[in-house]
């Protein structure tokens, strides 16, 4: 019989009101408490009786799912995003600036192209919408979407893409030329350039090319747009859209069926940088062309080989029937080799009719692992506004150093097997060309690393100055101006011998704190600045009045001072501001909410630019109001004993009874980089605790330590231990809200999560089975060992350097502790899972049968990491239901532990 241990008592709290956030409009109430006369102790309350959920039949639950989904299903991926402006530049016209973006529209499930204009002047007496309009008309691509080649698959589940159609596009703004990838093909279209402004829709033009494969991550090339690139199995090519002209530019990959004997790829971003670094693409167009002589112009794109010859392989066989039997992975487990990287640089030569006459392949002048020692990971790249270097930002294998490196394309020579003209290319280099290291930091945890990296235009030619975030200094990222002196080397090649680790740094000559607190800056996942460089603005997104709800804020950056709040407290905001930073929109919601999308102007008295004000100008997308039957959570905090203050959100079961206690389940994903209890609409995709709710449970989510955006303390309070402390977090903020609440019944709580989460469902049954009485673990890591390097070891370090934190950290090797009664471990796991592979479970599993430990299992056959084939997910969301009614919160899961 399973029984709640009796050490475990539950702690009163602190008995305080906390005062609801101040907000303009009527936002999220974070409460300590409800009622100070809550916090009756439990041995005074009367014994309440335990609430049993309905019992339903598999085939009642699917039509409640059914009927849920209808109201779901009209909400999902419907926001425009991926925003791009531009001038109409008519002074005549009604209209300053025609805005373009991704979206669906109506019924229809794909993603397009859709623009909308903004009149010049609005009547402030009523609430303007804009028009959607179709930028694209229907072409042949629309009849491919769904049907995706393996990479194009892997490329999704990297990106976290659930939605079908145009997922991305490139725009050249003196052209008006947009291209994007759609269905099986590469496309190209024109609006907003010389040509002017369509009023119906267009028809885009495929890009023709020789190449039999799918082609990937086409780029438009921004100093001639005539000319695009991208990746055909693992090689760049170039391609003229107007003269048709094509070619390969890359030759390292073979197409060979053994992936073991075809190592190499080149302008491929790999597993672990899509995985862990979100960089998806491995080559950048320069964006200043040289003029040639004779008239012509050479073209330079920057670019990273790698050599994955000491990567393992991983081999998932397919459960399925279907022609392709086995996949096959390059895939760097802790500890073990990661590909070996190089830049390198092709130069186009084109001749005044645009034809190529050469094309130069360039490598570095020294190895890559002399002139940039200790370098394991290219984060992030690119090119100085004037093209004048390549820049990069680096890490070393541990993560713990950051270096940005400025790379001349006098660094390169031509690729040369003769061993005597290759010296003679050598010599041609003067000691003065070197990479410059114009910045480092490093710190004791980890580097986040994010997308916030601006140069401005040289104004000196030994100066260099630029904008970027650290969370190094205060432990909170934050945005400074840095000028570094571009100082010649002290290292001469010609003199033979190796650099010194500090002989490429250049000193920094100052440094501006533009942002302090204890708030963060946000960089990654769309969130970026944008600077005026007219006004010395910087505009940016951070959590600087609330660690719940993300913000607009503009500061000057060359006499930092007050940060001004753009955006309305209340709501949680993503914005893109335009590049004239003349207006900009947000599509921001909160718990109550759905999202909404609108376009505000930006104004700053004539004497006063730095002080930026904003005017609702117009509605993009307005909130579709009340979801039927969907009950918002509460948010709620509570001072935990590590001095940390914990976040958590609480759903109450509908139609709750007085005098009832209710089985209650923790949804958790708990690990890095998320944050899952903030003041945003959840009612899409977490639908599905409300669905819990309305059942009759009370679902808990708290954010522990680790969780994003409460700095690098907070963060990385699981250094080297993952798996041992975040329980711990969970169940006080249980026994917090215990406390207050007598119709929570801890001794019928179950918990679910996914990834991370399902880690962590696995954890707490294991560590504390005393409390939680079903685990639902979805896709867990289970065994650290198996994981990426990039990942793994950035929290728990090298493996052979912190043995018993991967011990401790690993629920297989622990497999003994997991209780022994059936019907309280439930594993899921999709079989071509290529993230966390599904070897995890089958270990886990090969050891629970060792210990003779009970489990149930579901295998997805046809499903990765992320579930995505509709019928894969609505069975899913079936079982949980089903397993937590028939083992938690029923009458008939009650008679099974007695």
């Amino acid at each position: 019989m399973w029984k709640r241990s009796e050490q475990m008592k539950i702690q009163p709290g602190k008995c305080n009101m906390a005062a609801a956030m101040e907000t303009e409009q009527l936002g999220v109430e974070v409460f300590e408490t409800a009622e100070c006369e809550d916090s009756i102790e439990s041995q005074d309350r009367p014994k309440l009786e335990p609430f049993y959920v309905e019992r339903y039949s598999w085939s009642q639950l699917k039509k409640l799912l059914a009927d849920t989904r209808k109201y779901h299903g009209c909400m999902t991926a419907k926001a425009p995003h991926d925003f791009m402006f531009v001038k109409r530049r008519d002074p005549d016209g009604p209209h300053s600036d025609r805005i373009y973006y991704l979206a669906m529209s109506g019924e229809n499930r794909e993603n397009t192209l859709f623009y909308s204009e903004i009149p010049k002047t609005i009547n402030r007496a009523a609430v303007l919408m804009l028009s959607w309009k179709p930028l694209l008309d229907l072409f042949q691509a629309t009849l491919d979407y769904g049907m995706y080649s393996r990479e194009e698959e892997l490329l999704r589940e990297r990106k976290r893409i659930g939605t079908v159609g145009i997922a991305s596009y490139d725009y050249h703004q003196g052209s008006g030329t947009f291209l994007f990838q759609a269905g099986s093909g590469i496309y190209h279209v024109k609006d907003g350039g010389p040509q002017g402004f369509t009023q119906q829709p267009l028809r885009p033009n495929l890009v023709e090319t020789s190449c039999p494969n799918i082609r990937m991550d086409p780029k438009l090339c921004p100093a001639d747009p005539d000319w695009i690139a991208f990746i055909h199995s693992n090689d760049i090519w170039i391609s003229n859209i107007v003269t048709r002209e094509e070619r390969r530019l890359t030759y390292v990959h073979n197409e060979l069926a053994n992936m073991e004997e075809d190592p190499r790829s080149a302008g491929v971003a790999t597993f672990v940088l899509q995985e862990e670094f979100d960089r998806y693409s491995g080559y950048w167009w320069c964006p200043k062309a040289e003029t040639t002589p004779s008239g012509g112009k050479i073209l330079r794109i920057l670019y990273e080989e790698n050599d994955e010859s000491e990567v393992e392989i991983i081999h998932v066989t397919s459960p399925m029937l279907e022609t392709r039997r086995a996949d096959s992975f390059r895939y760097p487990k802790t500890g073990t080799a990661n590909p070996k990287v190089t830049f390198k640089m092709s130069e186009i030569m084109i001749d005044v009719e645009g034809r190529i006459v050469d094309v130069i392949d360039k490598e570095l002048i020294q190895p890559f692992e002399i002139l940039f020692e200790g370098v394991e990971y290219i984060a992030r790249a690119g090119w100085t506004p004037e093209g004048k270097y390549a820049w990069s930002i680096l890490l070393d294998r541990s993560q713990t150093r950051l270096q940005i490196v400025l790379v001349s394309p006098e660094l390169f020579i031509p690729v040369e097997d003769d061993a005597m003209e290759r010296q003679r290319l050598i010599e041609s280099v003067p000691d003065s060309v070197t990479p410059l290291i114009i910045y480092e930091e490093t710190t004791d945890i980890w580097i986040n690393i994010h997308d916030i990296f601006h140069v401005f235009p040289q104004s000196h030619e030994d100066e260099i100055e630029f904008i970027f975030a650290s969370e190094c200094k205060t432990g909170f990222r934050h945005l400074y101006k840095i000028t570094s002196i571009l100082k010649e080397s002290r290292y001469k090649r010609s003199s033979g011998g190796l650099p010194a680790p500090s002989d490429f740094k250049c000193p920094i000559k100052e440094e501006i704190a533009i942002t302090s607190g204890e708030w963060e800056v946000l960089g990654r996942h769309g969130s970026n600045i944008q600077v005026d460089e007219v006004r010395n603005l910087v505009y940016f997104e951070g959590t600087k009045d609330s660690p719940l709800e993300h913000h607009l804020y503009v500061v000057s950056y060359v006499n930092p001072g007050e940060v001004t709040r753009l955006t309305d407290r209340g709501y949680s905001h993503s914005c893109c501001i335009s590049q004239y930073c003349d207006f900009f929109i947000s599509k921001y919601s909160n718990q109550k909410n759905p999202h909404c999308v609108s376009l505000y102007k930006l104004s700053s008295p004539e004497d006063d630019p730095a002080c930026k004000t904003k005017e609702f100008w117009a509605t993009i997308l307005d909130s579709a109001g009340p979801l039927p039957d969907y009950t918002p959570p509460e948010i709620f905090s509570f001072e935990s004993t590590t001095g940390f203050t914990l976040y958590g959100m609480l759903y109450k079961p509908h139609n709750l009874q007085p005098g009832k206690k209710y089985p209650t389940v923790l949804f958790i994903y708990g690990g890095p980089q998320v944050q899952l209890v903030n003041n945003r609409f959840k009612g899409v995709k977490y639908f599905r605790l409300n669905t819990l709710a309305s059942l009759g449970y009370v679902v808990v989510v708290i954010d522990n330590r680790g969780s994003c955006h409460r700095g690098l303390k907070f963060e990385g309070a699981f250094k080297y231990k993952m798996g041992q402390i975040e329980i711990d977090d969970q169940v006080e903020g249980l026994q917090y809200l215990a406390s207050r609440y007598d119709f929570i019944d801890l001794d019928r709580v179950g918990i679910h999560g996914w990834s991370y989460g399902g880690y962590l469902s696995l954890m707490a049954l294991m560590q504390r089975s005393d409390i939680f009485r079903v685990a639902i673990a979805g896709a867990p890591v289970t065994l650290w060992i198996f994981y990426d390097t990039g990942y793994t070891e950035r929290y728990m370090g090298h493996p052979d350097q912190n043995e018993q934190g991967y011990y401790l950290g690993s629920v297989a090797m622990q497999a003994e502790k997991f209780p022994s009664e059936p019907n309280r471990l439930l594993l899921l796991h999709g079989f071509l899972d290529e993230n966390v592979h599904f070897a995890h479970t089958s270990i886990l599993l090969s050891f629970l049968v060792r210990a003779g430990k009970p489990y149930d299992l579901q295998i997805y056959p046809q499903e990765r990491h992320s579930i995505r084939v509709p019928e894969s997910g609505e069975h899913y969301e079936l079982h949980l239901l089903h397993y937590l009614q028939e083992n938690l919160g029923s009458r008939i899961a009650a008679l099974k532990v007695i």
